[in-house]
């Protein structure tokens, strides 16, 4: 620090270039929106430099606490496959293992999670949260990892670092503010999707045994045939769905912060096992003109009229930790932790989600996490990697010369290639321009406004409580602007949001920024309610 007070003492603080954006080289950015990708729907090409270095600082912002998802509960048990996926046989569509036969289980651990807050954090606050479960298969493991909202954000992993920024609590005040995060939503429509939810009551859920989950992303399945379709993944609770309003959020926060993880533990001790029914949506794999939205759009729920959700199987949980360090906190997951029959898609969110997850395991657990017995596969281990922090095994095979960590060996006994289970899917050739740019069919509104109907009236009322709240004490500028955002969602949700807000500026009411969906004035609490109810459209 400077004699000024200045962190960096070679950073501009004036001048034309001040509030240039650069990268930690000092090379200007010119384009922080959209990772290079050969045509603008993907794939990803590895020689993304901005990209890599951007995420790579981002997952070794915080030690030894995960950067997102920092508070969990978890818990062990079985996937049982039904063998079919709606009508069909499960081999139609993939040669994945674990779903061909009627009755076969697979031991599963699934951690679920808040998201932006510390790991004490309370468990009621408005967050989405993680709902991520590793496979334990014959084939080695497989993690799927997603949340509970379906959607997401953003589009384009470039902006991941900028969202959490903008939801973490405030690096100067360390409070968490509603100003900076709708800051960032108000110039980042395709976020309206996540946001609906979000200030609804499904972004309080009550418990996570009544929690729905999702992959979010899109993903790819294989035959034996070789022939791809593109997947999307959902977990339905046979406990029912039940999330909180924020009256009765705070109250439950008043007693207990840790209500949540003290629920799943109990009924799991209990004998009480949840259960959840998993589905996914089927579609070819292509671009789809005749849908006014991009599938690989992570923002975007596909049509269930179009695409309909086929169950395939069911999960129970069976089994608490016995040690919730060994096992919640140091387990680690990856989106690119696939088995033969899965595969990825050309999703951009999900290609720069598969570097992150793996680039941060190995920071914060280590280089040998998958040593540890949460995250190591209940199957046959042998590699040629040697070494590393905290190394305490070599995964030697019987009859394979120690001496060769290497492949191929001609003559001196290391290990082999597997055989191909199936054939390669072969996908579809394409030429394009490395580009950075917006996928073509944006539609960042339509869902959204599709979302806000669909509610029942106490939740659409709920919802535009939170958004008044969060967004009263916030600058005139990003309340207009969001309300413009809500208005082309739908014009009763943005007349409903301007309403509660002129209200509370009329009455100037003394508000205080705090956790998003509250604020500090309970007096504005009180008549942001009155104004939701007025205002009901029926």
């Amino acid at each position: 620090m400077n004699k000024d007070g200045i962190l960096n003492p070679n950073s501009q603080t004036e001048g034309e270039g001040a509030k240039t954006l650069t990268t930690r080289q000092g090379h200007p950015v010119t384009d922080n929106q959209n990772v290079r990708t050969l045509g603008n729907r993907g794939p990803v090409t590895l020689e993304n430099y901005q990209f890599l270095e951007k995420m790579s600082h981002f997952d070794r912002e915080r030690i030894p606490e995960r950067v997102v998802h920092a508070r969990g509960a978890g818990a062990h048990g079985v996937f049982e496959a039904y063998g079919t996926v709606g009508d069909d046989p499960a081999g139609k569509y993939t040669r994945a293992k674990l779903f061909q036969e009627k009755g076969k289980q697979t031991p599963v651990f699934v951690r679920f999670s808040s998201v932006i807050h510390g790991g004490h954090s309370p468990e009621t606050l408005r967050d989405p949260r993680g709902f991520a479960v590793k496979f334990y298969t014959e084939d080695g493991n497989w993690d799927l990892v997603g949340n509970n909202l379906k959607v997401f954000f953003i589009r384009d992993a470039m902006k991941f670092p900028d969202l959490v920024h903008a939801f973490k609590p405030d690096p100067v005040t360390n409070i968490q503010d509603g100003e900076r995060i709708f800051d960032f939503i108000s110039s980042t429509p395709e976020a309206m999707h996540m946001i609906t939810f979000l200030f609804s009551p499904y972004g309080i859920p009550a418990n996570y045994r009544q929690m729905q989950g999702s992959g979010v992303n899109t993903y790819k399945w294989v035959n034996q045939d070789g022939v791809g379709v593109l997947v999307k993944y959902h977990f339905e609770p046979l406990q029912g769905i039940k999330n909180l309003t924020q009256e009765q959020a705070q109250e439950i926060q008043g007693k207990n912060f840790n209500h949540a993880t003290q629920d799943l533990f109990e009924a799991i001790e209990a004998g009480n096992y949840p259960e959840w029914e998993m589905l996914v949506q089927i579609m070819s794999d292509d671009e789809h003109p005749e849908l006014d939205f991009d599938p690989l759009d992570d923002t975007k729920l596909w049509p269930e009229d179009q695409f309909p959700w086929l169950p395939v199987g069911k999960m129970t949980l069976n089994r608490n930790p016995l040690d919730y360090f060994a096992e919640v906190e140091q387990s680690a997951f990856g989106t690119g932790v696939l088995v033969d029959g899965l595969d990825f898609s050309d999703d951009k969110m999900l290609q720069g989600r598969t570097f992150a997850y793996s680039d941060t395991q190995r920071y914060r657990v280590g280089t040998n996490y998958l040593q540890l017995p949460i995250n190591a596969p209940r199957t046959h281990v042998a590699t040629n990697q040697r070494g590393g922090q905290m190394a305490y095994h070599v995964d030697l095979a019987p009859g394979v010369n120690p001496s060769v960590n290497y492949e191929p060996s001609t003559a001196l006994g290391g290990l082999n290639e597997a055989p191909k289970a199936g054939q390669d899917h072969e996908p579809e050739y394409k030429t394009a321009k490395l580009v950075r740019r917006k996928i073509d069919r944006t539609n960042d509104y339509k869902q959204a406004g599709e979302r806000y109907r669909l509610f029942e009236d106490w939740e659409r009322d709920d919802l535009i409580k939170n958004l008044v709240n969060t967004l009263a004490p916030t600058n005139k500028l990003i309340q207009d602007r969001m309300v413009e955002h809500f208005t082309k969602c739908d014009p009763d949700y943005g007349r409903r949001v301007a309403e509660g807000l002129n209200a509370l500026n009329d009455q100037n009411a003394a508000m205080q920024k705090g956790p998003i969906g509250t604020t500090g004035s309970a007096d504005a609490v009180h008549q942001a309610e009155d104004v939701a109810k007025e205002s009901k459209p029926f």
